[in-house]
């Protein structure tokens, strides 16, 4: 077809590229009478598609008729729709179409008169049109009265009942007797973000509008009434009837009806419309809508406009424009500019410069488009809105679980894990599980001589990550209370309590409950309670199926027992005490060095398969190395955690005193002996300051006390070192 398309601003360029798409010649002409007349009379025109409502209320339909034109749009009775407010609510009250209260006025004193007895807040709209830009919101009486004399001037207004909610676009295709509903969208009407300033003609939209109203419901109840009507009438509305929409807290109310394409909603709405809109809007002059079929894709659109400086009261004209790279997934729609002949700059000549539309598989991809696409443009004093589609992510909660957080979830892992927390107590917990804090009698320590409670918070690391793609999650338990109960060991300090925290991007009740059990478990070996805890689902935060887990152990010691002692000299032993495994520490490391091999494989000397050596719990030394510590023969101890032996052994040294540690002196587990010949890049004392070797815990002793030491522990250990003189203020490890 030959399409002549009616108007020159962003609108008419979405219409002009949709109509393109489908391989249809367009022309387009500002609207002028003496334009659009030219137009029909020197060139084989087909279709006709209005743009702009002035055009409309002109009578170009009127005109297109008498030439036997096909056009798609209202004649101008019928564009009283939109060319009068007063009408239009009057026509919809009439027909039972849900709106506000409303009254139609010419004289000031008897809308402030009407509006004195309303006593509640209004609407004020110029009942003609005004470019989208003929409302005004008061706020408060004196800001109302305002309105009403400011608007006045300009002619008939109407006061409505101001009413609350989102607002929503419809546009529908009518020809007649049918109606048909294009993508839901909302627009941004006010130049600022988070909707503040002055009205304007729409700074931006998106479609589909993740509202709860299907279209369809909503062409119902508020465009095919009007359609029905008229046609009764015998003035049949063909073209677009557009209901601007506010859906209350009491459902969806009527703002006001348009008898056009929306702008910039049309920027939004025609990218995602599939089928051939000169088509559809053909047929809608014939009567024969129903026999179309309307194809709407998949996916979104979010439109955002790019305004001039002064934009909307005194709008600069005249500036470049610059136009780089947009990307396949977006389009750029220009409206008051002048396209220069050579791609890609253009001029300043209207308020609205442009508007550029990106496109996704869903809103936050179709907004991240939209918005790489807008920074390839530049003009000075460019106004455009960086919060376009704002609204949206709130529109689709609807409750807490639907932003990623199950309370429900929670309380069913609470439940899940109340009885394995419940055994770790005795007498001392006087309250635990449910309280808004755990309270722990300090009566067993009174008999103490002089009682220093000894605390300890850390966590799991990255281990967490292999335990949830394992689904072996126990363990970690295990590993968070092992880990603390060996940071307070070292300190001589026995456990009393513990408390737990885990987070995950969404809780998931078996799993925390399988967490805690293996928690409960290590506490009950250590003799120490359970006390409380917390778990936090933060969706955002940790990947989809990620989780963490921390935790603080509370526990006592005599001060004459304190650990590390001061007796610390040159000459001094060092005992090692086998880890299980890495513990909690260099997961990252390990992860990406096992990234290519399945975790089920049985490597060459292992006696399970990799991921199970890998997940093996962090130990407790707490019953192996008590003897020890009672005896007197432990001067300090040195938890390997994090910064293996080169950073944890010096933690315990006296300045001055350096340690020299032998990496002969004990067997390497199956484990780090296959680290160690594949991270051959890493050196010796990157690996041994990465993971613990096989050694996760060291004993400082005096000489003459290594066999009595030894003794003590039943298991074997190895003497892997002794203290050496090193210079003044600092203590060194060397590995030999």
């Amino acid at each position: 077809m030959h399409v002549l398309v009616v108007g020159n601003g962003g609108r008419e360029s979405a219409i002009e590229w949709a109509c393109r798409r489908h391989d249809h010649e367009v022309t387009t002409v500002a609207f002028g009478p003496d334009h659009v007349a030219s137009s029909l009379d020197t060139t084989g025109i087909d279709l006709v598609i209005v743009g702009p409502e002035a055009a409309l209320v002109a009578g170009v339909a009127d005109e297109c008729a008498r030439r036997g034109v096909p056009c798609f749009g209202p004649t101008a009775e019928l564009a009283r729709l939109e060319s009068s407010k007063g009408w239009a609510r009057e026509l919809a009250a009439g027909l039972g179409v849900p709106g506000p209260e409303f009254e139609r006025f010419t004289s000031v004193e008897d809308a402030l008169a009407w509006y004195e007895e309303f006593d509640r807040p209004v609407v004020v709209k110029l009942d003609g049109l005004a470019a989208g830009k003929g409302v005004i919101v008061p706020r408060g009486h004196d800001e109302t009265v305002a309105a009403i004399r400011d608007i006045a001037a300009s002619g008939p207004f109407v006061l409505e009942e101001r009413l609350t909610g989102p607002e929503c676009s419809l546009l529908a295709l009518c020809d007649g007797v049918t109606a048909r509903a294009l993508p839901l969208s909302q627009d941004h009407k006010r130049i600022g973000e988070g909707d503040t300033g002055p009205n304007t003609g729409g700074m931006g939209a998106y479609a589909p509008a993740p509202v709860p109203h299907d279209a369809d419901d909503l062409v119902a109840a508020f465009v095919q009434p009007v359609i029905d009507h008229l046609a009764a009438a015998g003035t049949p509305y063909v073209g677009v009837l557009y209901a601007g929409l506010m859906l209350t807290s009491d459902g969806p109310r009527l703002i006001e009806y348009n008898c056009r394409f929306g702008d910039p909603e049309t920027q939004a709405v025609l990218p995602l419309l599939g089928s051939d809109l000169a088509a559809h809007a053909l047929a809608c002059t014939h009567g024969a809508l129903d026999t179309e079929q309307i194809v709407v894709t998949s996916g979104a659109a979010v439109t955002v406009v790019a305004a001039a400086p002064g934009y909307p009261t005194q709008p600069v004209t005249g500036a470049t424009v610059e136009i780089g790279e947009l990307g396949d997934d977006a389009v750029l729609f220009p409206a008051g500019m002048r396209v220069d002949d050579h791609a890609g700059t253009g001029v300043v000549t209207g308020g609205r410069v442009l508007a550029v539309t990106g496109l996704g598989s869903d809103l936050a991809h179709a907004r991240a488009a939209a918005y790489r696409a807008v920074d390839q443009v530049r003009f000075d004093g460019m106004q455009v809105r960086r919060d376009i589609g704002w609204r949206a992510p709130g529109a689709q909660l609807t409750s807490y679980a639907a932003a990623g957080v199950d309370i429900d979830e929670g309380n069913r892992a609470v439940g899940a894990m109340k009885a394995a927390v419940e055994s770790t107590h005795g007498p001392a917990v006087l309250r635990g599980v449910g309280s808004f804090g755990g309270a722990f009698s300090a009566a067993g320590i009174a008999a103490m001589d002089d009682p220093v409670l000894v605390a300890s918070t850390d966590g799991v690391g990255t281990k967490v990550e292999l335990a949830a793609q394992l689904g072996l999650v126990r363990g970690v338990g295990h590993d968070i209370v092992n880990h603390c109960v060996g940071d307070v060991l070292v300190q001589s300090a026995r456990p009393l309590f513990f408390l737990d925290y885990i987070a995950a991007s969404s809780l998931d009740a078996d799993l925390v409950a399988e967490v805690v059990t293996g928690i409960a478990e290590a506490c009950s070996a250590a003799g120490c309670a359970l006390l409380g805890g917390e778990t936090a689902e933060m969706p955002g935060v940790y990947a989809p199926g990620a989780f963490d887990i921390a935790g603080t152990l509370v526990g006592v010691a005599e001060r004459a027992e304190l650990l590390p002692r001061d007796d610390i000299a040159v000459g001094d032993v060092l005992l090692g005490v086998a880890s299980s495994g890495p513990h909690t520490n260099g997961y990252s490391f390990l992860r990406k060095l096992f990234a290519w091999i399945p975790m089920d494989v049985v490597p060459d000397g292992f006696d399970r398969a990799l991921g199970d050596t890998l997940l093996e719990p962090h130990r407790s030394y707490l019953d192996l190395l008590t003897p020890a510590i009672d005896g007197g023969h432990v001067k300090a101890l040195a938890h390997i955690t994090g910064g293996g032996i080169p950073e944890n052994v010096p933690r315990v040294l006296p300045d001055g005193v350096d340690a020299v540690v032998h990496l002969a002196s004990w067997p390497t587990p199956p484990l780090f002996r296959l680290v160690r010949e594949l991270a051959t890049g890493v050196d010796t004392h990157e690996l041994h300051r990465t993971l613990n070797m096989g050694i996760g815990m060291v004993v400082v002793c005096a000489p003459d006390r290594v066999t009595d030491l030894q003794a003590s522990i039943p298991e074997p250990t190895w003497v892997i070192g002794e203290l050496v003189a090193g210079e003044a203020g600092r203590r060194t490890v060397h590995l030999v």
